[in-house]
């Protein structure tokens, strides 16, 4: 027996109140409002014999004004940034190839948490982009992908200073890119493959030659043994061409390099790479960055301090600045800027997620954010440096 009533399901199995509402507006409300304030007219005839009417217009004016007025007030409060992202897909681009350690460690942890902190609730995929040590991608992410906050770039941070030093590929700017956040602060170090070289400190580079390996010259890995070169007087031999960062890894296993310089500390704690620490397959050569960091032996020197004269360490300054930016991220410089501010909000939280959390310190990472306007302003200071330390930089880069 059907029943009937207010207390009646409706023909899909769901309560009859259900379609009258629209993410919390209850739109019953304006015909509620129609009953209460629509017009009320006598069409008797009065004793004079003049019957009141309302024209058409009146008619279908009166309660299409009442029904605007009462759901005005509902339709206020709508969020167009989860308009915009709902049924979305954010896609994650890394700037290099897959096993690529903390680097792509960090936004796939992202993938699993930051979901419920983004109004609307987008999907969100990891892609790789290798090429040029992350120019490829930060091209691509710059000038060609949608500009809507739909895609997101993960780059190792030697890609920042690639337009100051005039790298050829490099068509972006760093200062004008929509810096969302770091998920923690590192030092990049270089280290020498124990079994191939008998080079164990980063005086005997300065006797020995050791074969190391890079993507590209503008990438962190060629930079920095670069500069080290010229002005610590070490004796790197720079290859590059590999397709990623991990390609670099696999040669350094199969004895093919010797060693590889300008690749962050975190990444050497995580991924396949633990296993050089804990096996003792490594030695940590120097800690290249601003500043040392406490989680390496004091007795490793840092890069600046190898530096013979103050111009020089000036000159190392210029590549040594990305470090402080840690593992940053990006999106085009043509995002709307209230999506920019929603998607910081959202990383933020999410770094702080206890699911987040759990799931990169399993793999050996720490959690020190960096916010998306203090990277901005890191970036800034980078491009503030001194002309002539920007030219000494630039006049010693391995020819591509």
């Amino acid at each position: 027996m059907k029943k009937s009533g207010p207390g009646a399901p409706s023909p899909t199995g769901r309560g009859s109140g259900r379609s009258n509402r629209v993410r919390g507006c209850d739109f019953s409300s304006a015909g509620a409002a129609y009953s209460r304030h629509a017009p009320i007219v006598d069409f008797n005839p009065s004793p004079g014999g003049f019957a009141p009417t309302l024209s058409l217009w009146e008619r279908v004016r009166a309660p299409a004004m009442i029904a605007l007025a009462a759901v005005t007030p509902c339709l206020a409060h709508a969020d167009p940034i989860e308009d915009f992202y709902r049924g979305k897909t954010i896609t994650m681009i890394i700037g290099t190839g897959e096993n690529a350690g903390a680097v792509e460690a960090y936004p796939r942890a992202l993938t699993q948490v930051m979901k419920k902190y983004l109004p609307g609730a987008p999907n969100m995929i990891v892609t790789y982009m290798p090429g040029a040590g992350g120019i490829k991608a930060a091209n691509y992410i710059n000038s060609i992908a949608p500009q809507d906050g739909t895609v997101w770039g993960f780059i190792t941070r030697g890609f920042i200073s690639a337009p100051l030093l005039k790298i050829p590929q490099a068509s972006f700017d760093p200062v004008k890119l929509s810096w969302i956040g770091s998920a923690a602060r590192t030092v990049s170090v270089g280290i020498v493959w124990k079994a191939s070289t008998p080079v164990r400190t980063i005086y005997d580079v300065m006797k020995t030659q050791v074969v190391i390996g890079a993507t590209s010259a503008g990438q962190d890995t060629a930079v920095w043994p670069a500069m080290l070169n010229r002005f610590a007087s070490t004796k790197f031999k720079i290859v590059t061409g590999y397709a990623s960062v991990g390609e670099v890894d696999y040669a350094i296993e199969k004895g093919e390099l010797q060693g590889k310089v300008g690749f962050t500390w975190a990444a050497l704690n995580s991924g396949r790479q633990l296993q050089w620490l804990q096996n003792g397959q490594v030695e940590v050569l120097t800690q290249l960055g601003v500043e040392k960091s406490p989680a390496i032996p004091a007795s490793v020197p840092l890069g600046l301090d190898l530096a013979k004269t103050p111009d020089d360490r000036l000159a190392m300054q210029v590549v040594a600045g990305p470090a402080a930016t840690g593992f940053p991220s990006f999106m085009g410089p043509g995002v709307p800027r209230e999506r920019v501010e929603a998607l910081r909000t959202a990383y933020m939280k999410s770094l702080a997620d206890p699911e987040f959390i759990d799931l990169v310190k399993r793999q050996g990472l720490d959690i020190d954010p960096i916010p998306g306007a203090d990277l901005e302003t890191i970036v800034r200071d980078i491009y503030a440096l001194p002309v002539e330390a920007v030219e000494r930089a630039r006049s010693v880069l391995p020819q591509q």
